[in-house]
Protein backbone atom coordinates (compact mmCIF):
# COMPACT_ATOMS: atom_id res chain seq x y z
CA UNK A 1 0.00 0.00 0.00
CA UNK A 2 1.14 3.33 -0.77
CA UNK A 3 2.59 5.89 1.89
CA UNK A 4 1.36 8.97 2.69
CA UNK A 5 4.66 11.42 1.86
CA UNK A 6 6.58 8.84 -0.33
CA UNK A 7 6.30 9.37 -4.33
CA UNK A 8 5.41 6.44 -5.75
CA UNK A 9 6.71 5.46 -9.05
CA UNK A 10 5.80 2.94 -11.97
CA UNK A 11 7.59 1.26 -14.05
CA UNK A 12 6.11 2.19 -17.50
CA UNK A 13 6.56 2.10 -21.51
CA UNK A 14 7.34 5.18 -22.96
CA UNK A 15 5.93 4.58 -26.16
CA UNK A 16 1.91 4.20 -24.29
CA UNK A 17 1.96 8.09 -24.06
CA UNK A 18 2.25 8.01 -28.07
CA UNK A 19 0.44 4.94 -28.68
CA UNK A 20 -2.78 5.70 -26.48
CA UNK A 21 -2.34 9.38 -25.10
CA UNK A 22 -2.10 11.04 -28.39
CA UNK A 23 -4.40 8.54 -30.96
CA UNK A 24 -7.22 9.08 -27.83
CA UNK A 25 -6.76 12.68 -28.09
CA UNK A 26 -6.36 13.41 -31.85
CA UNK A 27 -9.66 11.06 -32.75
CA UNK A 28 -11.98 13.00 -30.16
CA UNK A 29 -10.70 16.25 -31.80
CA UNK A 30 -11.52 14.60 -35.32
CA UNK A 31 -14.40 13.22 -34.35
CA UNK A 32 -15.67 16.67 -32.62
CA UNK A 33 -14.75 18.31 -35.82
CA UNK A 34 -16.53 15.77 -37.99
CA UNK A 35 -19.87 15.67 -35.78
CA UNK A 36 -20.30 19.92 -36.20
CA UNK A 37 -20.26 19.36 -39.95
CA UNK A 38 -22.79 16.36 -39.89
CA UNK A 39 -24.50 17.96 -37.69
CA UNK A 40 -24.38 21.15 -39.66
CA UNK A 41 -25.77 18.82 -42.47
CA UNK A 42 -28.25 17.40 -41.10
CA UNK A 43 -29.36 20.40 -39.29
CA UNK A 44 -33.41 21.35 -40.33
CA UNK A 45 -33.47 25.22 -40.33
CA UNK A 46 -36.65 26.58 -37.92
CA UNK A 47 -39.75 27.02 -39.96
CA UNK A 48 -41.00 30.75 -40.08
CA UNK A 49 -44.08 31.90 -38.92
CA UNK A 50 -46.65 31.03 -41.11
CA UNK A 51 -49.10 34.23 -40.46
CA UNK A 52 -48.29 37.04 -39.01
CA UNK A 53 -50.36 35.80 -35.43
CA UNK A 54 -48.38 33.25 -35.03
CA UNK A 55 -45.10 35.36 -35.29
CA UNK A 56 -46.86 37.81 -32.79
CA UNK A 57 -47.52 34.79 -30.42
CA UNK A 58 -43.34 34.15 -30.74
CA UNK A 59 -42.05 36.98 -30.53
CA UNK A 60 -44.08 38.54 -27.55
CA UNK A 61 -42.78 35.70 -25.18
CA UNK A 62 -39.07 36.97 -26.02
CA UNK A 63 -40.37 40.50 -25.61
CA UNK A 64 -40.83 39.57 -21.80
CA UNK A 65 -38.02 37.61 -21.47
CA UNK A 66 -35.81 40.56 -22.97
CA UNK A 67 -37.52 42.90 -20.41
CA UNK A 68 -36.97 40.72 -17.64
CA UNK A 69 -33.33 40.04 -18.67
CA UNK A 70 -31.84 43.70 -20.04
CA UNK A 71 -34.77 46.17 -20.31
CA UNK A 72 -34.62 46.66 -16.86
CA UNK A 73 -31.31 48.01 -16.22
CA UNK A 74 -31.42 51.04 -18.72
CA UNK A 75 -35.13 51.82 -18.27
CA UNK A 76 -36.47 54.31 -15.80
CA UNK A 77 -38.62 53.15 -12.83
CA UNK A 78 -41.53 54.81 -14.49
CA UNK A 79 -41.23 53.18 -17.90
CA UNK A 80 -40.07 49.86 -16.77
CA UNK A 81 -43.33 49.28 -14.58
CA UNK A 82 -45.55 50.68 -17.51
CA UNK A 83 -44.14 48.41 -19.73
CA UNK A 84 -44.45 45.29 -17.01
CA UNK A 85 -47.72 45.98 -16.25
CA UNK A 86 -48.91 45.98 -20.06
CA UNK A 87 -47.06 42.57 -20.77
CA UNK A 88 -48.38 41.10 -17.65
CA UNK A 89 -51.98 42.16 -17.97
CA UNK A 90 -51.86 40.66 -22.10
CA UNK A 91 -50.04 37.32 -20.86
CA UNK A 92 -52.65 37.11 -18.09
CA UNK A 93 -55.61 38.09 -20.45
CA UNK A 94 -54.07 36.08 -23.23
CA UNK A 95 -53.98 38.97 -25.77
CA UNK A 96 -50.92 37.61 -27.69
CA UNK A 97 -52.48 33.78 -28.46
CA UNK A 98 -53.08 32.83 -31.98
CA UNK A 99 -56.23 31.01 -31.59
CA UNK A 100 -57.50 32.86 -28.14
CA UNK A 101 -60.63 30.35 -28.93
CA UNK A 102 -58.36 27.36 -28.35
CA UNK A 103 -57.20 28.59 -24.48
CA UNK A 104 -57.87 26.12 -21.96
CA UNK A 105 -58.07 22.84 -23.86
CA UNK A 106 -55.48 20.79 -24.25
CA UNK A 107 -51.92 21.33 -26.64
CA UNK A 108 -52.38 19.00 -29.92
CA UNK A 109 -50.64 15.78 -29.96
CA UNK A 110 -47.05 16.07 -31.45
CA UNK A 111 -46.90 12.63 -33.63
CA UNK A 112 -50.66 14.60 -35.75
CA UNK A 113 -48.53 17.95 -35.70
CA UNK A 114 -46.08 18.35 -38.77
CA UNK A 115 -44.28 21.16 -37.16
CA UNK A 116 -43.82 18.91 -34.22
CA UNK A 117 -42.62 16.12 -35.89
CA UNK A 118 -39.95 18.14 -37.65
CA UNK A 119 -38.91 19.32 -34.40
CA UNK A 120 -38.80 15.91 -32.69
CA UNK A 121 -36.87 14.27 -35.64
CA UNK A 122 -34.33 17.49 -35.21
CA UNK A 123 -33.90 16.43 -31.60
CA UNK A 124 -33.64 12.80 -32.55
CA UNK A 125 -31.19 13.89 -34.66
CA UNK A 126 -29.12 15.84 -32.24
CA UNK A 127 -29.30 12.90 -29.46
CA UNK A 128 -27.93 10.38 -32.33
CA UNK A 129 -25.17 12.78 -33.30
CA UNK A 130 -23.90 12.97 -29.81
CA UNK A 131 -24.61 9.68 -28.78
CA UNK A 132 -23.08 7.17 -31.76
CA UNK A 133 -19.53 8.50 -31.63
CA UNK A 134 -19.46 8.62 -28.17
CA UNK A 135 -20.49 4.61 -27.89
CA UNK A 136 -17.86 4.16 -31.06
CA UNK A 137 -15.05 5.77 -29.09
CA UNK A 138 -15.73 3.73 -25.77
CA UNK A 139 -15.86 0.58 -27.60
CA UNK A 140 -12.49 1.66 -29.51
CA UNK A 141 -10.95 2.42 -26.03
CA UNK A 142 -12.16 -0.28 -23.92
CA UNK A 143 -11.16 -2.73 -27.14
CA UNK A 144 -7.29 -1.66 -27.36
CA UNK A 145 -6.36 0.44 -24.91
CA UNK A 146 -8.43 -1.02 -21.73
CA UNK A 147 -6.36 -1.07 -18.24
CA UNK A 148 -3.41 0.82 -19.47
CA UNK A 149 -2.25 3.79 -17.20
CA UNK A 150 -0.91 6.61 -19.70
CA UNK A 151 -0.06 9.19 -17.37
CA UNK A 152 0.75 11.13 -14.17
CA UNK A 153 -0.78 14.43 -13.05
CA UNK A 154 1.77 16.64 -11.60
CA UNK A 155 -0.29 17.98 -8.82
CA UNK A 156 -1.37 16.06 -5.62
CA UNK A 157 -5.28 15.53 -5.63
CA UNK A 158 -7.90 13.96 -2.78
CA UNK A 159 -8.82 10.00 -2.74
CA UNK A 160 -12.34 11.11 -4.26
CA UNK A 161 -10.81 12.12 -7.54
CA UNK A 162 -9.40 8.09 -7.32
CA UNK A 163 -12.69 6.60 -8.96
CA UNK A 164 -12.65 9.23 -12.21
CA UNK A 165 -9.59 8.96 -13.16
CA UNK A 166 -8.67 5.18 -13.20
CA UNK A 167 -11.46 4.00 -14.38
CA UNK A 168 -10.63 0.43 -15.48
CA UNK A 169 -7.26 0.10 -13.67
CA UNK A 170 -8.47 1.08 -10.03
CA UNK A 171 -6.87 -0.31 -7.74
CA UNK A 172 -6.19 0.17 -3.60
CA UNK A 173 -2.36 0.98 -3.98
CA UNK A 174 -2.28 3.08 -6.98
CA UNK A 175 -1.46 6.43 -6.17
CA UNK A 176 -4.41 8.45 -7.33
CA UNK A 177 -2.72 10.99 -9.40
CA UNK A 178 -1.94 7.95 -12.28
CA UNK A 179 -4.57 8.10 -15.04
CA UNK A 180 -6.14 5.16 -16.98
CA UNK A 181 -6.77 5.29 -20.90
CA UNK A 182 -10.47 5.38 -19.95
CA UNK A 183 -10.56 8.43 -17.56
CA UNK A 184 -8.65 10.04 -20.32
CA UNK A 185 -11.24 9.80 -22.00
CA UNK A 186 -13.49 11.40 -19.94
CA UNK A 187 -11.34 14.19 -19.23
CA UNK A 188 -11.65 14.89 -22.91
CA UNK A 189 -14.58 14.43 -23.31
CA UNK A 190 -15.24 17.84 -21.03
CA UNK A 191 -11.72 19.32 -21.45
CA UNK A 192 -12.01 19.84 -25.33
CA UNK A 193 -14.49 21.88 -25.41
CA UNK A 194 -12.55 25.13 -25.44
CA UNK A 195 -10.08 23.36 -28.59
CA UNK A 196 -13.54 22.97 -30.38
CA UNK A 197 -14.64 26.79 -29.82
CA UNK A 198 -10.68 27.87 -31.07
CA UNK A 199 -11.21 25.73 -34.05
CA UNK A 200 -14.58 25.77 -34.98
CA UNK A 201 -16.08 29.07 -33.26
CA UNK A 202 -18.11 29.43 -30.04
CA UNK A 203 -20.77 28.37 -31.35
CA UNK A 204 -20.49 24.95 -32.67
CA UNK A 205 -21.92 21.80 -32.61
CA UNK A 206 -19.35 20.13 -31.08
CA UNK A 207 -19.68 21.76 -27.64
CA UNK A 208 -22.24 19.50 -26.09
CA UNK A 209 -22.52 21.25 -23.17
CA UNK A 210 -23.40 24.02 -24.79
CA UNK A 211 -26.13 22.25 -26.91
CA UNK A 212 -27.28 20.95 -23.75
CA UNK A 213 -28.02 24.16 -21.96
CA UNK A 214 -29.10 25.78 -25.14
CA UNK A 215 -32.77 23.99 -25.09
CA UNK A 216 -33.00 25.20 -21.82
CA UNK A 217 -33.06 29.04 -22.88
CA UNK A 218 -35.80 29.90 -24.64
CA UNK A 219 -34.86 33.31 -26.09
CA UNK A 220 -31.85 31.14 -27.62
CA UNK A 221 -34.30 29.63 -30.11
CA UNK A 222 -36.12 30.61 -33.05
CA UNK A 223 -39.35 29.19 -31.59
CA UNK A 224 -39.81 28.95 -27.80
CA UNK A 225 -42.74 27.09 -28.40
CA UNK A 226 -41.78 23.23 -28.34
CA UNK A 227 -44.30 20.30 -29.23
CA UNK A 228 -46.63 19.47 -26.70
CA UNK A 229 -46.42 22.80 -25.00
CA UNK A 230 -49.54 25.07 -24.26
CA UNK A 231 -48.40 28.68 -25.17
CA UNK A 232 -50.89 29.94 -22.17
CA UNK A 233 -48.76 28.25 -20.29
CA UNK A 234 -45.58 29.99 -20.93
CA UNK A 235 -47.42 33.62 -20.92
CA UNK A 236 -48.64 32.63 -17.39
CA UNK A 237 -45.46 31.43 -16.20
CA UNK A 238 -43.38 34.48 -17.63
CA UNK A 239 -46.26 36.94 -16.15
CA UNK A 240 -45.02 35.62 -12.94
CA UNK A 241 -41.65 35.76 -13.25
CA UNK A 242 -42.25 39.51 -14.16
CA UNK A 243 -44.22 40.64 -11.10
CA UNK A 244 -41.48 39.70 -9.24
CA UNK A 245 -38.94 41.71 -10.80
CA UNK A 246 -37.75 44.86 -9.20
CA UNK A 247 -36.58 47.59 -10.91
CA UNK A 248 -32.98 48.73 -10.81
CA UNK A 249 -30.90 51.22 -13.24
CA UNK A 250 -27.64 51.94 -13.76
CA UNK A 251 -28.07 55.14 -14.59
CA UNK A 252 -29.57 55.96 -10.96
CA UNK A 253 -27.93 58.45 -9.08
CA UNK A 254 -25.36 59.15 -12.13
CA UNK A 255 -24.98 62.48 -11.74
CA UNK A 256 -23.52 62.21 -8.43
CA UNK A 257 -20.69 59.56 -8.96
CA UNK A 258 -19.86 61.74 -12.25
CA UNK A 259 -19.30 64.77 -10.31
CA UNK A 260 -17.62 62.44 -7.50
CA UNK A 261 -15.25 60.91 -9.80
CA UNK A 262 -14.32 64.11 -11.46
CA UNK A 263 -13.87 65.53 -7.98
CA UNK A 264 -11.35 63.07 -7.32
CA UNK A 265 -9.62 63.70 -10.58
CA UNK A 266 -9.19 67.36 -10.18
CA UNK A 267 -7.96 66.46 -6.21
CA UNK A 268 -11.08 68.66 -4.60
Amino acid sequence: MALQGVEQTILRDPALFYWILFPISIVMILTGILRHYATVLMNTPPKPPSSLAESRERLSLFRGVNLRNHACAVLPKESFEMRKNYLVNAYQAGAFLKDPESRGQPPPNPMTDPAGMDAMMGMMKGNMMMMIPQTLIMSWINAFFSGFVILRLPFPLTIRFKSMLQSGVMTRDLDVRWVSSLSWYFLNLFGLQSVFGFILGSDNAANQMAQQMGAMNPAAQANPFQPGQDPDKLYKSEAENLEVVEHFCILDGIEERILHNLAAKEGF
